[in-house]
């Protein structure tokens, strides 16, 4: 059953608008007060047959359309604390939809302490587009941008990386056909909740020279990382760090390792630390639950070189574009 955009709002979505400047939606524009420092926004859009299935369940597609943002925030060392909302709705939604997105986006509400500002809801012709801002705060000058990285400093990544990448081929129907059933079910919800390290905020803000979240891909966004910083990078593929379903499935299938690397939707953090601020950043990290692999180094000269086993290899362009 559907029901109109004013009830739609007053009902489902105002109860997310916890922050008395968003004024429980009942306006136009929300309010709040930036305190000392810099307020650092950033914007992601997901559409349905792009980055969902339209049969993902909705508190998942909430999650992902909210994490997705909030790990842009952490490798920029902000704290997040708010975000907007513009939900464009596909023919055939449901309120029952709309309160599970709702839940799902309620239940990250509380796991990262932010709140929705405000926003807006609307028909869509095709599929259900959302489009969320989030906003964070850091100290004035603090943010910490991709194009700071310097020859001498370390290549670091959160997490595991190739996970959703090769989800997404399970769910394709483009997985190994010998990859266990238990290492396809974790690829899959990889892709289908993917878990950004949140947290790892303070240890970017406090040791890391240059960061950015992997969202389309690890090979591709250090090319970009490096190619805006005026440096080169070398990678070691061996140090990559793999999760056992992901293990399981270059075992299975070799060519698995190339979609890993090359796939996005990891919304891990990519940074360089100056090799004397490691061990402070690895412990900071640590203290939040996030594993981080030093993967690399950056060089003087331009151009990212993968290494396998000590010698130069080539892979496809490796980042994932829309157009």
């Amino acid at each position: 059953m559907a029901i109109d955009e004013d009830t739609l709002i007053a009902k489902v979505f105002a109860p997310l608008a916890r922050d008395a400047g968003a004024d429980a939606l009942g306006d136009d524009a929300a309010t709040f007060a930036p305190g000392d420092g810099d307020i650092v926004v950033t914007c992601d859009g997901l559409a349905a047959g792009v980055h969902f299935f339209p049969d993902d369940p909705a508190a998942a597609i909430a999650a992902k359309a909210l994490r997705v943002n909030l790990s842009d925030l952490a490798a920029k060392g902000a704290e997040p604390f708010g975000y907007l909302l513009a939900l464009a709705l596909g023919t055939g939604w449901t309120e029952e939809w709309a309160s599970d997105f709702a839940e799902g986006l309620g239940a990250d509400q509380a796991r990262y302490g932010v709140t929705l500002l405000g926003g807006d809801t609307l028909r869509a012709a095709g599929g259900t587009t959302i489009a969320v801002t989030a906003f964070g705060r850091v100290p004035a000058g603090g943010v910490v941008r991709r194009r700071t990285a310097r020859a001498g400093d370390l290549v670091t990544v959160t997490g595991t990386i190739g996970d959703a990448a090769l989800g997404l081929a399970c769910r394709l129907g483009r997985a190994p056909a010998a990859l266990a059933p238990a290492d396809r079910a974790a690829l899959e919800r990889a892709y289908l909740w993917p878990d950004p390290p949140v947290a790892g905020w303070r240890a970017v803000r406090a040791h890391a020279r240059a960061a950015m979240d992997v969202s389309d891909g690890l090979v591709g966004d250090l090319a970009k990382m490096i190619g805006v910083a005026g440096v080169g990078a070398r990678l070691d593929i061996a140090r990559v760090p793999f999760s056992p379903a992901v293990a399981a499935a270059i075992a299975a299938d070799p060519d698995a390792r190339d979609i890993a690397l090359t796939g996005g939707d990891d919304y891990q953090i990519l940074a360089t630390v100056a090799p004397d601020s490691l061990a402070a950043y690895e412990a900071a990290l640590a203290a939040e639950g996030i594993a981080v692999a030093v993967i690399g180094e950056v060089t003087a000269g331009p151009g990212l070189t993968l290494l396998r086993d000590g010698a130069p290899v080539a892979l496809k362009d490796g980042r994932f574009q829309h157009f």
